[in-house]
């Protein structure tokens, strides 16, 4: 029997479209069951508007808060961000948080950046919580998330949204730090089972040699091989 496919909604942004599609070859090409793959694209939120602030590093820097309303608070989802290769097999991050006890699974991480801007010249602050809402893990169905509709996204202040303020602290899950490696603040990690190059994606050339940055090209010339000869 064919299992039900895993809905992982991906960042996207214009800017690094490439960015997009390498994350969800990567995501296809390491997964063990079918996958259903959702562009998390700003022009396609029709009827939701927010004022893009100086600070907005990227396109779907609120509109990731809306999985749970686009899932019609039914069911898990995953949510990443496009500026990262999934190593390991998707449905392993999926098992894991099988049980469902927490609101949502996320990589806790607790460090102070190296660099002050990033792509783009986008400044990199630090802030508590920092990178908590690239990787999420949503159950969907727990009532505390009711809460996230495109009004409410829409009034909250980011810090408030990525601070995951909603919650309380024990409803928030842990994931292993290897389910979101940040190699360009961390350094390099074999075991990563997914890459988060927060700083830039090395499609911008003066990432292009950020640790482990290898590996993405390695991803990206493989998507663009698929492409041009139709392989899957």
């Amino acid at each position: 029997m064919i299992p039900q496919p895993i809905p992982v909604y991906i960042g996207y942004d214009p800017r690094e479209a490439i960015a997009y599609h390498v994350c969800a070859n990567s995501i296809i090409r390491n997964s063990s069951r079918p996958v259903a793959l959702i562009p998390v694209a700003l022009s396609l939120f029709q009827g939701f508007y927010r004022e893009q602030h100086g600070d907005n590093s990227n396109h779907f820097v609120y509109t990731r808060f809306l999985v749970p309303y686009l899932m019609n608070f039914q069911g898990r989802a995953i949510f990443i961000d496009g500026d990262m290769i999934v190593r390991g097999d998707i449905a392993e991050l999926w098992d894991m948080t099988m049980a469902g006890a927490y609101d949502v699974h996320v990589v806790k991480h607790d460090y102070q950046t190296r660099m002050t801007a990033k792509y783009m010249g986008a400044p990199n602050e630090n802030y508590p919580r920092k990178n908590w809402s690239s990787v999420i893990v949503w159950n969907c169905n727990h009532y505390p998330n009711r809460v996230l509709t495109p009004e409410f996204v829409t009034k909250q202040p980011g810090s408030y949204l990525h601070r995951f303020s909603w919650l309380t602290d024990d409803r928030i899950g842990e994931l292993p730090a290897e389910w979101n490696w940040l190699p360009d603040e961390y350094g390099a990690n074999p075991d990563a089972k997914l890459l988060h190059y927060t700083l830039g994606t090395p499609c911008f050339h003066e990432f292009a040699d950020t640790p482990q940055g290898e590996e993405w090209h390695r991803e990206r010339i493989f998507t663009e091989y698929c492409q041009q000869h139709q392989l899957t």
